[in-house]
């Protein structure tokens, strides 16, 4: 079901042409996150490929949201890598899906993830529409990460709204030619290169730790038989990891 937002995101005020109102679907907590905005090409090379799935990967695992605008290329690969931590802003009406080659992704993404846009049904991405989608996508995130983009591309027009806002922006290090428009942001000390993406990520959040039963439970019983009952030789294991300490009969978890 498309709903309105009651209240438009705080990012937005910075903005001289914010949205009147804002449409969605999915997962509107996600608004409540760290997020962290990618933008690029729509070819993206191998190299930019693996950065991407690296660096989303490590952003959701630290709890961080992934914002982009659902095109091919780049922002697929955002949303996929931290799928379902990320945040779709389209440039046409939340009841058209669009582009048809990112089917799947977005449909999923309605459901588990969150979608955005500013217009009201049944209207259809225009050339316009995609640059003043660009404003949203941008403004949502604390930073900018350009992974790819040449001197002509639609990412030009992000990386200007983020200099206007005064959001950080960040770039992958490329070979000589294979980035133009990242190359000479960097020529011109205009961003700053993610030379390693868990500590990138780390500056945005910290890793969460899965639960661990056999923890949990030796912190509540400190019988050795009891655990051994339960768990058996598995007990052992985590002796040999340094995770507890078997003494007298009794487990310590270190």
């Amino acid at each position: 079901m498309i709903k309105s937002l009651d209240e438009l995101p705080y990012e937005f005020e910075s903005l001289k042409d914010k949205p009147k109102e804002l449409f969605y679907k999915g997962n509107f907590s996600l608004l409540g996150k760290r997020r962290i905005s990618i933008v690029g090409t729509r070819h993206p090379i191998s190299y930019t490929k693996q950065l991407c799935f690296k660096l989303g990967n490590a952003l959701k695992n630290r709890g961080v949201c992934v914002v982009s605008g659902g095109a091919m290329g780049v922002d697929a690969l955002a949303h996929k890598s931290a799928f379902p931590n990320t945040i779709g802003v389209m440039a046409n009406s939340l009841d058209i899906v669009y582009p048809k080659v990112n089917y799947s992704l977005l449909k999923s993404m309605e459901k588990e993830s969150l979608m955005l846009s500013e217009y009201r049904q049944n209207t259809k991405a225009t050339r316009y529409s995609f640059v003043l989608r660009n404003r949203i996508v941008v403004s949502l995130g604390e930073v900018l990460v350009v992974a790819q983009a040449d001197l002509n591309s639609g990412s030009v027009r992000s990386i200007e709204i983020a200099q206007k806002l005064g959001k950080k922006i960040y770039v992958f290090p490329h070979r000589i030619g294979d980035s133009l428009g990242t190359d000479q942001l960097l020529k011109d000390g205009q961003a700053t290169v993610i030379y390693d993406i868990d500590k990138f990520a780390d500056l945005f959040g910290e890793v969460s730790q899965e639960r661990d039963e056999i923890l949990e439970f030796c912190k509540m019983h400190d019988d050795f038989d009891l655990i051994y009952d339960k768990f058996g030789d598995k007990i052992y294991e985590y002796e040999l990891q340094g995770k507890i300490e078997i003494k007298n009969l009794k487990v310590i978890v270190l």
